[in-house]
């Protein structure tokens, strides 16, 4: 045809160019040996500069707002709060279409009067001009404004393996202490350096100490001298204060509580312990502040406890441009830095999915190495051959982990994936190459005519098989479509893995092919 016509010069030359080229590298072909050790010191080198994450945000035009009160705040409070948060996301961000603002949330049970959640759905991605992670940053800043409460903006992970409902920061990192004096005692200087630490935008702890608490502490000698028990003293105080049930009447058909508690302007200050009277053994009133001492103090409105132990569990927000992979990192050197040997840790939510699939990923690498190495054995029968073949393997990575580098993209479980497609799709132009070289070598050819005849007749399967691959792969690399900026980085390590392999499996495997490969059963046989 006249398209092969005019085509077939071009691929003419670049086969004779080929073979010149490949025929004077057999002459230095030792060289590939360094090549294949330069890609495995090029790998190992890299892997430590590309950060590192579960999978990047998606733009799901969807963001979650959580909001927490002062401990003690009433329900009117929080409310109030939560209504001008609203407007004031309503009036700066233009591109909401729903803004769902819920106070006292009950995702888990009874909701606690002083919190609250927002949840914010934006129009379509190509409806506005700004991204989610652009507004989202918007209102972080917004939030700096209403100090009466704290408030955490966050975005859906793209991938969560189950876990809470409502805003979830990325790092979600569990201290657990031998005992609760200890945890009191270093949780702070814990989120001091934390707040600190410039790879954190934002962190929270759930184990605050903000419930004002009035110690109460009964001078025993004291009563005892008055014939006033512990008992008595408790007695009357709960009398006063607890709004306990004490007992029921009847009235008119109708049925009513006994309720013991003062009024509430007479309940709400220290000082009014001097209206409670407690009788002493000789009859007497004694005013209730003769006896006991106070001493105000916070404490925590809950416990936690993991894996049994006392436990907070520090939440915090990345910075720009910092991954999930650094902020774990610098998790453990504050941890490292201010706590004990006594004190262990654990991770949650988005922070444990990243360290469970990133153990599951190499497992699954290795794996695929195995099987596909031990398939390539049984139809080469041979051990050396299929080795040979899997040279390409740290070719393709090496040319991966650069392409990631060099686009500034993180190692993420969709980079991951491309990495174990690109076992199968590197070693098969080693196979082309290794087969026909066999082949060669069965018509009597050395190793070395063998193999650059073998790599020679291969060239164009192999540069079209590779190249449509890397095409196909290329939309991906560009992040076009739908939800595609989290597929990014498996596109670019597809391309890159593939462009770079295709380049020195050429040169790499018939020159150690020359060296390794020895002479067929078959042949032996015969």
């Amino acid at each position: 045809s006249r398209f092969y016509e005019m085509t077939e010069p071009f691929f003419e030359w670049l086969t004779n160019s080929y073979r010149n080229s490949l025929e004077s590298f057999m002459k230095t072909r030792w060289v590939a040996f360094v090549i294949v050790i330069l890609a495995g010191v090029l790998v190992a080198t890299l892997w430590k500069f590309v950060p590192s994450e579960l999978a990047p945000l998606d733009d799901r035009s969807m963001l979650r707002m959580s909001v927490v009160g002062p401990e003690g705040a009433s329900y009117e409070y929080t409310d109030d709060f939560m209504q001008n948060l609203g407007k004031s996301i309503q009036d700066s961000v233009p591109e909401s279409k729903m803004i769902l603002t819920v106070t006292a949330p009950s995702f888990a049970g009874s909701g606690a009067v002083n919190t609250g959640f927002v949840r914010i759905t934006l129009s379509e991605r190509n409806e506005r001009i700004r991204s989610q992670q652009q507004i989202a940053d918007q209102l972080s800043k917004i939030t700096k404004r209403f100090p009466e409460a704290k408030t955490l903006v966050a975005q859906d992970q793209t991938i969560s393996m189950g876990g809470a409902r409502g805003a979830q920061l990325p790092i979600q990192y569990v201290l657990q202490a031998p005992n609760f004096e200890k945890l009191r005692l270093l949780l702070p200087k814990f989120m001091e350096e934390v707040q600190k630490n410039p790879v954190f935008s934002i962190s929270d702890v759930n184990l605050k100490f903000n419930r004002p608490e009035l110690q109460i502490v009964v001078d025993r000698d004291k009563a005892r001298s008055l014939g006033i028990s512990v008992l008595d003293v408790v007695q009357a105080m709960q009398l006063g204060l607890s709004g306990q049930r004490f007992a029921y009447f009847s009235m008119n058909g109708k049925q009513y509580q006994v309720i013991g508690q003062f009024e509430r302007n007479n309940r709400n200050e220290p000082l009014d312990l001097k209206n409670i009277y407690v009788r002493s053994a000789s009859g007497q009133m004694v005013q209730l502040d003769n006896l006991v001492s106070m001493q105000e103090m916070s404490s925590p409105p809950q416990l936690y406890r993991y894996n049994r132990y006392v436990s907070a569990t520090v939440s915090a927000g990345l910075s720009p441009g910092k991954s999930m992979g650094e902020g774990l990192k610098a998790m453990d050197e504050i941890k490292n830095k201010v706590l004990d040997d006594s004190f262990s840790t654990a991770l949650l939510g988005p922070s444990r999915d990243f360290a469970e699939s990133s153990s599951n990923t190499l497992f699954i690498f290795v794996l695929a190495l195995v099987l596909v190495y031990l398939i390539l054995a049984a139809q080469f029968e041979s051990f050396i051959d299929p080795f040979i073949i899997m040279l390409t393997v740290p070719l393709a990575i090496a040319g991966a982990v650069l392409s990631l580098w060099f686009f500034n993209k993180t190692m993420n479980i969709f980079s991951q994936i491309g990495m174990v497609m690109l076992i199968g799709l590197v070693t098969k132009n080693g196979i082309l190459i290794v087969e026909f070289a066999n082949h060669f070598k069965l018509q009597g050819k050395n190793k070395i005519e063998a193999a650059v005849e073998g790599a020679v007749a291969r060239l164009r399967p192999i540069l079209m098989t590779s190249i449509a691959t890397a095409l196909g792969a290329l939309p991906i690399a560009l992040a076009l479509g739908a939800a595609a900026k989290s597929r990014m980085s498996m596109g670019i390590v597809v391309v890159g893995g593939l462009l770079f392999s295709l380049i020195f499996t050429l040169y790499v495997i018939p020159a150690v092919y020359s060296y390794l490969s020895k002479t067929p059963k078959s042949l032996q046989n015969e």
